[in-house]
Order: structure tokens, then sequence, then C-alpha cells
């Protein structure tokens, strides 16, 4: 699986530990954001995992900021984009199940690294329902 991942100075920790999770499981990751903690624009590391996504490029988006909201609300201004703000593994679950996420949005501030690892590791692996969630997931986007 391909999967994008970007962070602003809030989660360089997250996402080493991340990407290496993921890598470990045989996943290509594709590095979008920031590697230290100095202060950067979480817009100028969401926009580029969201067009991956949006593009068809990669399979799923990780984005990470101190809330997880401001990196969530640039990314979902791209065309077919679903990112979801996560901070319970099954929020990451029910995120994927009923509403086909596709970026997984980790507020760094108020998780743990663990927490996150674990949260993207079931995003990752749950498929979407469909169903009675496709109808309302084919109305989430205004054209």
């Amino acid at each position: 699986m391909k999967i994008a991942i970007g962070n602003d100075h809030a989660g360089p920790d997250y996402k080493k530990a991340i990407a290496a999770k993921l890598e470990s499981l045989g996943h290509e990751v594709t590095n979008f954001g920031t590697d230290t903690p100095e202060s950067v624009d979480y817009p100028d590391f969401g926009h580029p995992v969201a067009q991956a996504v949006s593009d068809g490029n990669v399979d799923f988006g990780i984005v990470i900021c101190g809330t997880g909201n401001g990196i969530a609300m640039a990314a979902n201004q791209h065309q077919n984009v679903r990112a979801a703000v996560c901070w319970t593994k099954e929020i990451a679950d029910l995120c994927r199940r009923h509403n086909d996420a596709n970026i997984i949005s980790v507020p760094a501030r108020f998780t743990s690294v663990p927490q996150a690892v674990e949260m993207v590791e079931h995003f990752i692996t749950t498929a979407f329902e469909g169903g009675r969630h496709a109808t309302r997931v084919g109305k989430i986007t205004c054209s």
C-alpha cells in the first residue's frame, strides 16, 4: 500500500514512529512533513498529502498537527479527500467504515505516539461499509 504522510512542527516524532511501523509492515511511505520542531505552517504539509490522495497516487494519507484540525481543514479543500480528525482507534475505525475517510488527521498534542500508531493501523486496515453510508458520503462534496 502507498501512504503519504505530512506534519507540522508538532508531529516529527509521530511521523517517524508511524512511518517506521508502516514500513515494517511493507507499506511504501512518502514523507511530505517537516523533520524538525521549528515552527512551520501546517497547510504547506497538508496540501501535498491531500493532492497525492486526490490524484490517486497513494491509497491513504496521514496528516499531523497540534490539534489535527488545521491540517485536516487544509486537506479537505482538495477534491475526493475526506480527512478525519481521530483521537481514538474507535473513531479511526468509524471514519473509515461510515465516512470512507482517506486521510487520518492526528492531534499530536492530544494523543500519545503509541496511540497514534495504533489509530493509523486501524485506519488503514478498516474497510468502508458502503450501503447506506455510500449515499451519505456521496452528498459530502459540493460541486
